[in-house]
């Protein structure tokens, strides 16, 4: 899979102690994927890029990207689910001042219950600044996006906020951060912010407070965010300090307050230039999170880290182990979309793509149990497949329960066309899976499609979406159940 909003990496091994509650394991069954209708004049999914997805409860969802216009500009997607039904697609509406019709990206969707959603992106006015934008499912209805007021410190021209990533806890409660530039000398500091909606309105943004010793310019980044509970949320990224080294950073709200934020300490393995990042987040409840990134080991390369919280504390970092058969340095990757989830405290799992022995791509898959992250396991391909290649790996993953979870990659067949699959875990097992079969049209997924976005609910039933090449170089959206 090609990301246009690429992410980074994962892992660990914390020891805090969680029961594992008692549930039925319930394999899902997925069915063939269907086509998925864009608005009228699309030309297709602009680079495969459907990769946001929120289901409130079984068979109502959301999901959000970026469609290709008539004219060949690139505009917001939203694609409603309700009561098991694809309705026909929603283009968001941008602010009023975003002049120039182009440039509309969906960043995140969140969706408190059904019919009350938010979705966060980024859009271009007049003057060519790049804004952010919030835009409101009401009652089932799409509203206008509006623009996000930055911080009273944000630069006026040349400016280039990026709205990253929304959690919905409740309807009307809802948190959302990104970045933002403030005026300095020779150019300016990218800064981060939260913003936060208290029973349907939206509050102006907030400048992040960061840790002691950061750089002339903290080049902040903030790429995820999870709520527990209305009002307590984790966001997670990273920021550069003095000496130019890349910290991970937490930004925590307790009880609708947002506290400075912290760096996790990392791996006793870690470099002295470890260029640490977490890219992905998940709270199984307030103050329970795990957050995915990676790290710079001593001589070994790119490695993946786990961060825990309990009960509200951040624990040290840890690193996560690879496959048996892991190259020296495996360049762990993370896509940065949906690929952690966590059932219950202590009790998540996630995946990506590291580089083997032979300088091949695999998928990796790992879970937390009672606590303790264990080792990886390699992604089981489809026969006649011996990689995922440098685009595929594991990029959606959610969780019903402990040890019954679903995942879904790409990877290089036989043929050396890219295909999408998903693959179920029951009973803490990971289970072999077959090619997910695409509608007639496809060509494969390509290098920019697949299965981007996938959740499963408690009962069994999940909802996927993803894209696929309809000829040689445009893609068509698929939506794609498991009951």
């Amino acid at each position: 899979m090609k990301f246009p909003r690429a992410a980074l990496l994962i892992a660990s091994l914390v020891t805090v102690s969680f029961a594992v509650p008692a549930y039925a394991a319930t394999d899902p069954a997925w069915h063939g994927a269907r086509h998925a209708a864009l608005p009228t004049g699309a030309t297709g999914v602009y680079d495969g890029f459907l990769p946001y997805l929120s289901c409130p409860s079984a068979r109502n969802c959301v999901a959000g990207g970026v469609y290709v216009g008539s004219a060949g500009n690139d505009l917001g997607l939203l694609l409603n689910e309700v009561k098991g039904v694809w309705r026909s697609p929603t283009p968001l509406t941008p602010p009023a001042n975003a002049v120039v019709k182009d440039g509309v990206s969906i960043s995140g969707i969140s969706c408190g219950s059904v019919g009350r959603c938010s979705a966060a992106g980024t859009y271009y006015d007049a003057a060519l600044n790049q804004l952010s934008f919030i835009a409101d499912e009401v009652g089932g209805k799409w509203l206008a996006a509006k623009e996000v007021a930055l911080p009273v410190n944000a630069i006026k021209s040349n400016q280039a906020s990026a709205l990253r990533s929304v959690s919905c806890s409740s309807p009307g409660y809802c948190s959302a951060v990104g970045t933002y530039d403030v005026a300095a000398s020779p150019s300016p500091m990218i800064e981060g912010f939260v913003v936060d909606e208290l029973g349907g309105t939206w509050s102006a943004a907030r400048e992040v407070g960061l840790p002691a010793g950061i750089g002339a310019n903290p080049y902040v980044s903030l790429n995820q965010i999870a709520c527990g509970s209305a009002g307590n949320c984790s966001a997670v990224g990273s920021y550069i300090d003095a000496n130019n080294v890349t910290h991970t950073l937490v930004v925590n709200e307790v009880a609708r307050s947002w506290r400075p934020a912290i760096s996790t300490s990392l791996p006793g393995n870690a470099s002295s230039f470890a260029g640490a990042a977490l890219s992905e987040v998940a709270c199984a409840s307030a103050g329970n999170c795990s957050a995915v990134g990676t790290y710079n080991a001593t001589g070994a390369g790119v490695e993946a880290l786990v961060a825990n919280e309990v009960h509200g504390a951040w624990a040290r970092a840890s690193e996560l182990r690879m496959p048996a058969g892991a190259g020296v340095n495996p360049q762990v990757l993370l896509f940065g979309f949906q690929g952690i989830s966590c059932a219950t405290p202590g009790n998540c799992a996630t995946g990506g793509q590291y580089l083997d022995k032979t300088s091949k791509y695999q998928g990796f898959l790992v879970n937390e149990t009672s606590g303790r992250w264990q080792a990886s396991s390699e992604l089981a391909l489809p026969g006649g497949a011996t990689q995922t290649s440098h685009n595929g790996g594991v990029v959606s993953l959610s969780c019903q329960s402990p040890g019954n979870c679903s995942a879904g990659a790409a990877y290089l067949d036989a043929a050396g066309k890219y295909q999408a699959m998903i693959v179920n875990e029951t009973g803490h097992v990971w289970r072999a899976a077959s090619r997910l079969a695409l509608p007639s049209n496809a060509g494969g997924v390509g290098i920019g499609g697949g299965v981007y976005a996938l959740v499963c609910q408690k009962s069994g039933v999940c909802d996927a979406v993803g894209s696929y090449l309809s000829d040689a170089t445009n893609y068509s959206a698929f939506t794609v159940g498991a009951s």
